[in-house]
C-alpha cells in the first residue's frame, strides 16, 4: 500500500509520540486518506510487537465497511472480530450494547483503539460526557495500550470538549499532534481545489394582503423577516434553479471526467424524494436516492460508487468518511447549518481520482452562516486567497405574480440561467417551528431581481489550471 508523504510523516510522528504518551490525535482534511494512515500505523505497531489487536469505532456502518476493507487489506488478516481476526470495527451507536466481557479484551491484551471522527465523542469527565464519550472514558481511557483519534473537523458546534483531547489556552482550541490542512492537501494534489457557489437574488419582495417589503439579498430577507431558511430550501422553484446549476456544472465536468457524479444533500426524506423526481423528470438525469428508510443503504451507495449514474440524493447517508471519489458536484439543500456539517459536506467532493479534470463545486444559498463558513475555510488555510466573482444578472420582470416557471429544461441553456419569473407562497412553505406567524396572514415572496452567484475559489495560484 503506497503511502502519501503526509501519511508517512504522520505515522513517523505517531510512533515517536507513543514513546512518551499513549494517545495521538491527527487532524487531516476530509478526503486526505486518514483511514490508510491509521491502517499503516496499526501495521507498524503490530510488527514491533507493541499491539496484539486493533479496535476501530466510527459514526456509521458505511464508514465501517471502508475501514474493514482497508485494514484487512493492509494487515493481511480478517478484520471482522471473529476467530483468527486481527481486529474489528464498530459504530459509536453500538458501544453502549458492548458487554463487560468485550471490554475485558483491553485488560488482557495490548489493544490499539482508533476513534474515527472523534468530534462525536463529548466529554473530559463523566459529568460533561455524552453517551458515546462516557463509554470511552469508562472503558477505553487508561485501559487501551494506545489510542488514535482521527478527525477532519475537530470541533463541536456546541463548543463542548472532545474525549481524550488536550486544549490550548487561552482560546481553548484542541491540540492536535499532527495537522494536515486543506491548503497543503490541494498543493500536494491529494485533494481537489474547492469552488463554492453562493446563490443569491438582489430584489426579493415579501408581502401580505396589506403591505410588502423589498430585500436585496437572501441574508437580508432571513434577518429582517419571519421568512425562514427551511422554507427557501423546500421551495420548488428555488430548488429547480439550484439543481439546474448543478446539472449544468456536472455536464461540463463530465466532458473531461465521464464518470463524475453529483450529490444532492436534502433536508428530509420527503424533500429528497421531491428533489429526486425533479432530477429525473425535469432534467432527465440518471439518479438514485439513499435514506435511512432503505433496508440496505450501503448497497445503494456501493452501487452508485461503482456506476456512471449522474446523481445520488441523500439525507444524512453520504456524510463524513463516505468514500465516493467520483463525486465532484454538490447541491447543499440541508436544513443543517453548522460549520462541522458544512465542511464534511464539502469533503465529499474533494477526493481525487486518476482523471485529469479534478474540479469540485459546492452550490449553496447565500444564507449568512453559509457565507461565513465559505470565508472561514481559511481557519486551517492561513495563507489562502479568496476571489469573489459576482455575476449580476439583469433585473427580471414578472408578468404575473403567481405564475410559476416552466418545467421545461433547455439542455443548451447557458450556465448563467435567467428565470423569467419566480414566486412562492410562504403560507405553505413556512415550517412548523415558525407557527407563531398568524395563520390567516397570507405572505407571498417574489424574486423580482436576477439571480447572482458569488464564486469562492480557493488558492489563487490554481485559478487558471
Amino acid at each position: 500500500m503506497k503511502l502519501r508523504a503526509w501519511q508517512q510523516a504522520c505515522v513517523k510522528k505517531a510512533l515517536k509520540v507513543y514513546q512518551s504518551q499513549s494517545h495521538f490525535m491527527c487532524l487531516a482534511t476530509p478526503g486526505a486518506g486518514k483511514t490508510v494512515m491509521a491502517a499503516e500505523l496499526a501495521a507498524r505497531l503490530i510488527a514491533m510487537g507493541k499491539v496484539d489487536f486493533v479496535l476501530c469505532f466510527s459514526p456509521s456502518s458505511e464508514v465501517n465497511e471502508s475501514i474493514r476493507s482497508t485494514f484487512s487489506r493492509r494487515l493481511r488478516k480478517r478484520f471482522d472480530g471473529l476467530m483468527g481476526a486481527i481486529g474489528s470495527v464498530y459504530t459509536y451507536q453500538s458501544m453502549p450494547s458492548l458487554t463487560p466481557d468485550f471490554w475485558q479484551l483491553l485488560h488482557s491484551h495490548n489493544v490499539l483503539v482508533i476513534m474515527d471522527e472523534v468530534h462525536h465523542l463529548k466529554g473530559t469527565e463523566l459529568n460533561n460526557a455524552n453517551v458515546w464519550g462516557e463509554e470511552v472514558l469508562v472503558n477505553i481511557q487508561n485501559k487501551a495500550r494506545y489510542t488514535l483519534a482521527l478527525s477532519g473537523t475537530p470541533w463541536r458546534s456546541d463548543a463542548a470538549p472532545i474525549v481524550l483531547s488536550k486544549f490550548t489556552e487561552p482560546d481553548n482550541t484542541i491540540h492536535c499532534d499532527y495537522v494536515y490542512g486543506l491548503k497543503q492537501a490541494v498543493t500536494d494534489g491529494v485533494c481537489r481545489q474547492p469552488n463554492i457557489a453562493l446563490i443569491d437574488n438582489d430584489k426579493i419582495k415579501l408581502g401580505d394582503n396589506w403591505e410588502s417589503e423589498i430585500f436585496t439579498s437572501i441574508a437580508a430577507l432571513l434577518e429582517g423577516s419571519n421568512f425562514g431558511y427551511e422554507a427557501l430550501i423546500h421551495n420548488q422553484q428555488i430548488c429547480h434553479y439550484m439543481l439546474n446549476q448543478g446539472v449544468l456544472k456536472l455536464k461540463h465536468v463530465r466532458r473531461t471526467s465521464p464518470l463524475a457524479g453529483g450529490l444532492i444533500v436534502a433536508s428530509s426524506i420527503k424533500h429528497a424524494k421531491q428533489l429526486y423526481q425533479t432530477l429525473v423528470t425535469n432534467f432527465k438525469q440518471t439518479a438514485c436516492i439513499v435514506t435511512s428508510k432503505l433496508k440496505r443503504p450501503s448497497h445503494t451507495i456501493r452501487a452508485f460508487r461503482e456506476s456512471d449514474t449522474q446523481w445520488i440524493v441523500s439525507v444524512g447517508m453520504i456524510s463524513e468518511g463516505t468514500d465516493i471519489p467520483r463525486l465532484q458536484v454538490c447541491c447543499h439543500l440541508s436544513r443543517i447549518k453548522t460549520e462541522m456539517h458544512y465542511r464534511q459536506v464539502l469533503g465529499r467532493i474533494l477526493r481525487v481520482t486518476s482523471c485529469d479534470a479534478q474540479q469540485a463545486w459546492l452550490f449553496t444559498l447565500a444564507e449568512a452562516s453559509l457565507i461565513e463558513f465559505a470565508y472561514r475555510i481559511d481557519q486551517d488555510l492561513p495563507d489562502m486567497s479568496v476571489v469573489f466573482e459576482q455575476d449580476e444578472q439583469q433585473e427580471l420582470n414578472l408578468g404575473s405574480f403567481h405564475k410559476p416557471i416552466s418545467n421545461e429544461f433547455n439542455h443548451d441553456v447557458s450556465s448563467n440561467l435567467h428565470l423569467s419569473e419566480l414566486s412562492l407562497s410562504t403560507k405553505e412553505a413556512i415550517p412548523s417551528h415558525l407557527a407563531y406567524i398568524e395563520e390567516e396572514n397570507s405572505y407571498n415572496l417574489a424574486l423580482l431581481g436576477g439571480y447572482k452567484e458569488q464564486i469562492v475559489r480557493m488558492f489563487d495560484t490554481h485559478l487558471h489550471q
